[in-house]
Order: structure tokens, then C-alpha cells, then sequence
């Protein structure tokens, strides 16, 4: 999978900073936060519209601290403990429990009749791992994108994390900025649920680097 762009560490941080309400406007909508890009820009920079309510000025706020987190710790090894660490920061004061850990409970997944399995019934260790040694930088990061929202590790914000632990791997690789576009979304879930369903990634691969990967 080629390189779409090869920036350094340091731009690939300063366009991601730059594109930091983009990013948390399309990461929320995925998750089915439904905020407009106005809403965002006014939250981000501590504007109160009255349009937000509060579960969500909870969300986007744990976005943003999420971001903050991950522009800090980029050269951070990523490990279960880091992904943890990120569903805390995007969950907390949520009413999100387990925070910063594995559900312990059951889930069903809207548009198919599939179940992930427990995380007590997966080996997520071994699962990263195989990930951690593909080569190919972008490749990598996609994959672990795709993985972590299959995996539906925990109860709540699975997409979110998934995306920021992903979006920290291509900054630290200066492979760009990944993000769902709002108006793909409905397309994209059709390929995810494919995904959920056979297992395969690759098609999921193809069509994310396509349309969702961007930078300078």
C-alpha cells in the first residue's frame, strides 16, 4: 500500500492540529454524535450555542482531550494498556462503564445479525501483535483502524477509539490524517458491516485508503 504522503512527525502534527475541528466533527459523526460542523467549531472554541446538549458537549469533550492525548504521547509504543487509556479519555464522564476497560457484557451491532465474541473469549494480545508486525506504515495503521471496531472491545466509543489510536500510529508514521467524510458515512458502513460479517478486511483497506486518508 503506497504512501499517500510522507511528511515528518512534526507536520504531519501541525496538520493534524490544524485540522483538528474537521477531524472531531467527522469522528463524532461516525459514532452517530450528531453535530454540525458550525456546532464543533463553536464548542472548540469554548462557544456555547445552545444547539449541543450535554451528553454530547460530553463526547466532543472527550475528543478533544483524546486528541490532546495523543499529540503528546505519538511516540508512545502502542499496547491494550494505551488503547485503554484512550476510551478512558474519550469516555469519561460519560456514564460509560467499564471505563478504560474491556466489556464484560454482550453486544449487538445495528444492521446485522452478527456478535463479537467476549473479549474474555479473544486473545487481543496476540491479535495486535500480528497487526504491530505488517510493515507497510499505512497499511498498519488501516488495519488496526478496521481491527479495533471488529473487535468491539468495549461497551461504548469503539469507533472513536478506534480512530484515535489509528490517527496516532499515521501522525508518529507522518502518513497523513484518517477520518470518515460525513458524506461517505452510509457508504462506509456498508463496507463495515461486510467487514463485521466475513472477516475480510481488504476491501474495508481499499476503500479507506481511497477516500478517507488526508495530508500535505
Amino acid at each position: 500500500m503506497k504512501s499517500k504522503y510522507q511528511m515528518s512527525k512534526e507536520d504531519n502534527i501541525f496538520f493534524a492540529k490544524r485540522k483538528l475541528v474537521d477531524n472531531i466533527y467527522k469522528s463524532a459523526n461516525l459514532e452517530g454524535i450528531a453535530v454540525t460542523f458550525a456546532d464543533t467549531y463553536s464548542f472548540m472554541n469554548n462557544v456555547n450555542t445552545g444547539t449541543i446538549s450535554v451528553d454530547d458537549m460530553l463526547k466532543l469533550k472527550g475528543l478533544k482531550d483524546s486528541w490532546e492525548y495523543i499529540l503528546n504521547t505519538i511516540d508512545d509504543d502502542l499496547t491494550l494498556n494505551y488503547i485503554k487509556k484512550i476510551h478512558f479519555e474519550i469516555c469519561k464522564g460519560q456514564n460509560v462503564k467499564p471505563l478504560g476497560e474491556f466489556r464484560d457484557k454482550g453486544v449487538g451491532i445495528t444492521g446485522t445479525t452478527w456478535r463479537p465474541k467476549l473479549p474474555s473469549e479473544c486473545n487481543y494480545e496476540e491479535e495486535l501483535n500480528s497487526l504491530l508486525s505488517i510493515s507497510n506504515n499505512l497499511e498498519r495503521c488501516i488495519s488496526i483502524f478496521c481491527w479495533i471496531q471488529r473487535s468491539q472491545m468495549f461497551l461504548d466509543g469503539n469507533k472513536r477509539v478506534a480512530n484515535l489510536v489509528a490517527n496516532k500510529e499515521m501522525i508518529k508514521y507522518g502518513e497523513g490524517i484518517l477520518s470518515i467524510p460525513v458524506e461517505k458515512i452510509g457508504e462506509y458502513f456498508t463496507k463495515l458491516i461486510s467487514y463485521y460479517e466475513t472477516n475480510n478486511m481488504e476491501e474495508l483497506k481499499i476503500w479507506i485508503y481511497e477516500n478517507c486518508i488526508d495530508g500535505i
